[in-house]
């Protein structure tokens, strides 16, 4: 379906606003859909996202700067992030000891059990919305997004 047809827009639009429609709408759908996946997790499309950033640290601990930078949505406020997953005992937070202003967070195993269970659920919601595209057609959609976002 045409963003136009979307938005039920009968005035003719640029381009470059259409492009931006698009992604914003394209995005708000991806997020409702992924948000369905964690819903029965209690947990946000941000909290996944720090639980996997731990995850990659496999096992050494991160401080809130190294998250931060790291997270998708850099305005998410990343100590209550951690704060949400510190009460679920996904992740542990400790007062480094060299370093006594800085904070490390590490996930906790069952933190990592939630991944495990998340992982297929979650690879499969990125298939489904590539299925329409040919492998050249992703690699193409990356590489333009990448372009168009990298200004």
């Amino acid at each position: 379906m045409k963003i136009e047809d979307v938005i039920k827009s009968t005035v003719p639009m640029e381009n470059s606003k259409k492009i931006i429609l698009n992604v914003m709408y394209t995005q708000n759908i991806l997020a409702e859909k992924f948000n369905e996946i964690l819903k029965p997790y209690d947990i946000s499309g941000e909290q996944y996202n720090v639980l996997r950033i731990l995850r990659g640290q496999k096992g050494n601990p991160a401080n809130m700067c190294v998250i931060q930078e790291r997270m998708l949505a850099k305005t998410s406020n990343t100590t209550r992030l951690v704060d949400k997953l510190l009460l679920k005992e996904f992740v542990t937070r400790e007062v480094c000891p060299e370093n006594r202003r800085k904070i490390e967070v590490t996930i906790t195993q069952k933190g990592l059990d939630v991944l495990k269970e998340l992982d297929p659920k979650v690879t499969e919601h990125e298939i489904a919305f590539s299925k329409n595209l040919t492998d050249d057609e992703i690699v193409v959609l990356n590489q333009l997004l990448e372009k168009y976002r990298n200004q």
